[in-house]
């Protein structure tokens, strides 16, 4: 039975550290150790497909849609700079759903009608496969939807076969218990009935029991199912609540169990894990997970550029690395801006195009597999609540072919709406920056697999850092500020500017072994 989920005890933390399932003394996790494959570096693009892309005119994306824009994304043709070139996309759920967000699934194995049909996928796996670009599904497993068949006849029929499916409260069960969020977690089948199941999110969204081996097989079964069709594996939703905190150990058992077993259909089978917690409490899922979402740093890029100072960034994200690699040797790490649970970085940055560009230099000069949110390249607004920071995507500054209209913006709205159509042929434009950061990318080897050394700077308004790889080792300066600023950085031989934007920067030898670079303000400047 789930109890209390906030769990803060340094005792309970130095216990999982020990007895996270994976984690070797030689520092060697399973995960590592079963992944004998080439793991996919390079940058996601996260698609909310009801508010992508519209194929068949009735104001809701789908994945016809997603396709007909491909070439947007990836054309297939490296460097030809009319793209984004991401390496992968990742599609929010799918599958038949009540909600608009489809996160509460009635169906795993059928694709929601509203976005087209199982052929409809395996044309677009097929489409992006053809480009070089890898897709993952949101896999939504620790709860299902109430209209769910299990549950309805679970919660109908106490000797249902389903009804251990989910979690039920006893004679001993403090029915008013709340959840990590004040919220209440024990939910009434029908008023009156007595009958109480667990929900951590909502009434809607029952969770599942995963003390029950059928469900474990039946999740299996449906992960089986996704891979065959050809994802290239699935972000996991909620992957610390499939137990609660009192019972970590059990949800490390679990996640590593379902590795294994998708490795058996797809050996390079990528998974990525929502931990959205502290980096100590994010690490020991390395042991069963390749990648997992890197909240922290998230928050330290922004409060960074609010600030116009260097909170550290560097600084956290090699201590994240070092410890991530603590427990698994080939752990890939997943920075983001925000994503479809948070206010839209344009929103936190109040509208600036420059913070809005230097965030982006940064996540792109980060290690591991960078994540995109749909929009944030060419600065969609967007704040709570959730509908509103899933708006639909701004093809055109009004109405043109494929743009959905499912909902009637509240902050992308004409005659101010940024687009793709008004910024595609701009070269000072937020979408051109995010390009050419991504192809930067590509072209540097120390920027896609090099390691991360922080840089110690005087000059609190810029973050600094050193990427480095065998033959190449790369100098990454950003100045915060809206003030010019001049550091000084080691270099053992005369620096080049390889790119540095929006604005011109200056580098004058300062001795033998260093440096001085003026960078203006909001300057993002690559150095070599």
């Amino acid at each position: 039975m789930k109890g209390k989920r906030v769990i803060s005890s340094i005792l309970v933390m130095v216990f999982l550290f020990l007895m996270v399932p994976g984690v070797r003394a030689d520092n060697t996790s399973s995960a590592s150790q079963g992944n004998r494959f080439t793991l996919p570096h390079g940058v996601f693009y996260e698609i909310y497909v009801r508010s992508f892309t519209d194929a068949n005119g009735d104001g809701d994306g789908d994945l016809a849609g997603i396709v007909s824009k491909l070439d947007y994304l990836n054309d297939g043709h490296p460097h030809a700079g009319k793209d984004l070139e991401v390496d992968g996309i990742w599609l929010m759920p799918i599958t038949k759903s009540p909600s608009y967000h489809k996160y509460d699934v009635v169906d795993y194995y059928q694709v929601d009608p509203q976005y087209g049909t199982l052929d409809d996928f395996r044309r677009l796996v097929h489409e992006a496969h053809k480009r070089g670009v890898k897709v993952i599904i949101d896999l939504v497993v620790n709860h299902t939807s109430n209209q769910h068949p299990w549950f309805v006849s679970a919660s109908r029929d106490k000797n249902s076969p389903y009804r251990d499916y989910y979690i039920w409260a006893d004679a001993n069960t403090d029915i008013h218990e709340k959840g990590p969020w004040g919220q209440p977690v024990w939910h009434e089948t029908f008023p009156g009935s007595g009958d109480y199941y667990y929900g951590l999110f909502w009434s809607g969204m029952p969770d599942l029991n995963y003390d029950n081996p059928r469900v474990r097989e039946e999740i299996i079964k449906i992960g089986k199912f996704w891979l065959k069709q050809g994802v290239d594996g699935f972000r996991l939703d909620a992957a610390k609540h499939i137990y609660p905190d009192t019972q970590e150990a059990k949800n490390h058992e679990w996640w590593n169990q379902f590795r294994r077993e998708m490795q058996k259909v797809k050996p390079n089978v990528y998974l990525v894990g929502e931990v959205w917690d502290a980096k100590e409490r994010v690490a020991p899922y390395y042991g069963e997970l390749v990648t997992l979402f890197n909240f922290d740093l998230s928050g330290r890029i922004l409060q960074s550029l609010q600030q116009g100072q260097d909170a550290g960034i560097a600084a956290l994200a090699a201590e994240t690395g070092r410890m991530y690699a603590d427990v698994n040797p080939r752990a890939i790490d997943a920075p983001f801006l925000t994503n479809h649970d948070q206010n839209r970085t344009m929103s936190v940055l109040n509208g600036d195009e420059n913070k809005a560009k230097t965030a982006a230099a940064i996540l792109l000069t980060l290690p591991g597999n960078p994540f995109l949110y749909y929009g944030e390249e060419i600065g969609m607004l967007g704040e709570k609540p959730d509908e509103y920071i899933r708006e639909p995507f701004r093809w055109y500054p009004g109405h043109g072919p494929g743009q959905t209209t499912w909902e009637e913006p509240r902050f992308n709205t004409r005659p101010n709406a940024v687009s793709v159509q008004a910024q595609m042929h701009d070269p000072d434009s937020l979408l051109h920056w995010y390009r050419q950061w991504i192809r930067l990318r590509h072209q540097h080897p120390a920027l896609m697999y090099g390691t991360l050394q922080p840089l110690s700077v005087k000059e609190p308004q810029v973050a600094a850092y050193q990427r480095v790889s065998r033959g190449e080792q790369l100098t990454v300066l950003h100045n915060l500020s809206d003030q010019t600023a001049t550091v000084t950085v080691p270099a053992d031989h005369r620096l080049r500017v390889v790119y540095a934007g929006p604005f011109d920067v200056q580098i004058r030898q300062n001795g033998p072994d260093q440096a001085r670079v003026t960078l203006p303000a909001h300057t993002s400047a690559l150095l070599k």
